[in-house]
C-alpha cells in the first residue's frame, strides 16, 4: 500500500512536539516570573522563537493559558503538597510544579506517570542537581490525591 502512512509531517502533535511544548512552556513560565509583563505577550514572544517551529504550538498555548492567570491558585494547591512555601521555591522547580500540577488536574487522557516523568525530565535538565526527586515527590504526592484510582488507591 504504498503512500498509506499515517501523517506525521510539520506540526504534527506527537510526543516528541509535546515534550518540546512542556520545554518552551517552562522557559515562558521561567520568564514570566523572572520579568513581570503580561502572560500574553510572554506567550507570544515565545511562540514567535524559530525553536517554536518543533513544537506542538496549540498544546504550549493552551499550557500558559491554563497556567499563567492561575499561578496563585497553583501555588495555594502546591502549599498543601509540600514542604517549601511555593514563594521560595527554586523558579526553574516552582515553574516544572505549575506544569506537572497543571497536566495531573487538567489532562486526564495524560497517564499520571507521563506527567510525572515529563517533569522529573525538565528539571533534571534544567533544574538545580537534586531538583527532580523534590519535585517528583511533590508531583507524586499530587498523584495519588489527584488521581487515585490511576495510582491504584482505592
Amino acid at each position: 500500500m504504498a503512500g498509506k502512512r499515517p501523517h506525521a509531517g510539520k506540526g504534527a502533535p506527537g510526543h516528541r512536539a509535546r515534550s518540546l511544548s512542556r520545554r518552551l512552556a517552562l522557559q515562558a513560565l521561567y520568564q514570566i516570573q523572572m520579568n513581570p509583563r503580561s502572560w500574553q505577550d510572554t506567550q507570544q514572544e515565545f511562540a514567535a522563537d524559530p525553536e517554536a517551529d518543533r513544537v506542538d504550538l496549540d498544546y504550549f498555548r493552551s499550557l500558559i493559558a491554563a497556567i499563567a492567570p492561575n499561578r496563585e491558585a497553583l501555588d495555594s494547591r502546591l502549599a498543601l503538597l509540600c514542604e517549601i512555601p511555593p514563594h521560595e521555591l527554586d523558579p526553574i522547580e516552582h515553574a516544572v510544579l505549575w506544569l506537572g500540577l497543571h497536566e495531573l488536574e487538567s489532562c486526564p487522557e495524560l497517564p499520571y506517570r507521563v506527567a510525572l516523568a515529563e517533569a522529573v525530565q525538565l528539571t533534571k535538565q534544567f533544574g538545580a542537581t537534586d531538583g527532580h526527586k523534590f519535585v517528583n515527590a511533590v508531583l507524586d504526592r499530587a498523584a495519588q490525591e489527584l488521581r487515585p484510582h490511576e495510582y491504584g488507591i482505592g
